[in-house]
């Protein structure tokens, strides 16, 4: 098995949290009462039960480095997301910041930080 990295982040309510990932492509690959894994190809987000937390004070975040961002936001998009610049979730455009990335920035329902970042192409 290849080394890997997978990001533990909060859930208030895993049925909220799973409904949310599974509009954007990810599959339930466990859950039980303490613990849910979720997948999308070779993306994997395993979740914790924080039924106390509170959004508005969440630290929790994820890169997810994708071969094609663009599908990925559009299909984040259709979903039902918002662009907006308050509340959670939400979903900002991508764009190429100062480090030469390409990023788009996406909150989910427990106003995790999930950055989306365009993976360069070879050569880049």
């Amino acid at each position: 098995m290849t080394d890997r990295a997978t990001p533990n982040l909060p859930s208030r309510d895993f049925d909220i949290t799973e409904a949310f990932y599974g509009a954007l492509g990810f599959e339930t690959t466990f859950r039980d009462s303490g613990w849910m894994i979720l997948n999308a190809g070779t993306l994997e987000l395993e979740f914790f039960p924080y039924p106390d937390l509170d959004p508005a004070t969440s630290s929790f975040g994820s890169c997810l480095r994708l071969d094609d961002m663009t599908a990925f936001h559009a299909l984040a998009r259709a979903a039902g997301i918002p662009d907006t610049r308050t509340g959670w979730p939400r979903l900002s455009e991508p764009r190429r910041e100062a480090s030469g990335l390409t990023i788009a920035y996406l909150i989910d329902p427990d106003c995790s930080l999930i950055r989306l970042i365009q993976n360069p192409n070879e050569g880049e």
